[in-house]
């Protein structure tokens, strides 16, 4: 088992802080990320925390999965390995470098 747990479910008002300081009761906290939106910077609504070893992820996994923290159902679980994404096309397909003008 991994280090590195997925946090789901998250209220949209949850802080970076919020998840270190409910996390830590479990053990060492090494990170914490919420992922937001690129544009409105809104969270997403879900995170990661990295706990400093398997056991401490484990224990996690057994106090969180399923508690409720902020008017919301926690969903936690181990964080799968991040999938090699496709390059998306841009605007007016020029690759990103100058929109094709030469």
């Amino acid at each position: 088992m991994g280090n590195k747990l997925y946090v789901g479910n998250l209220s949209y008002k949850t802080s970076e802080e919020d998840l270190q300081e409910l996390f830590s009761q479990a053990g060492q906290v090494s990170s914490v990320k919420i992922i937001t939106d690129g544009y409105s910077g809104q969270s997403r609504g879900f995170g990661f925390v990295e706990m400093a070893t398997d056991e401490e992820a484990h224990k996690a996994i057994e106090m969180f999965q399923g508690k409720e923290f902020m008017q919301r159902e926690l969903t936690v679980n181990e964080a799968r390995p991040q999938q090699k994404r496709e390059a998306r096309g841009g605007f007016g397909g020029g690759g990103g470098r100058g929109g094709g003008r030469r």
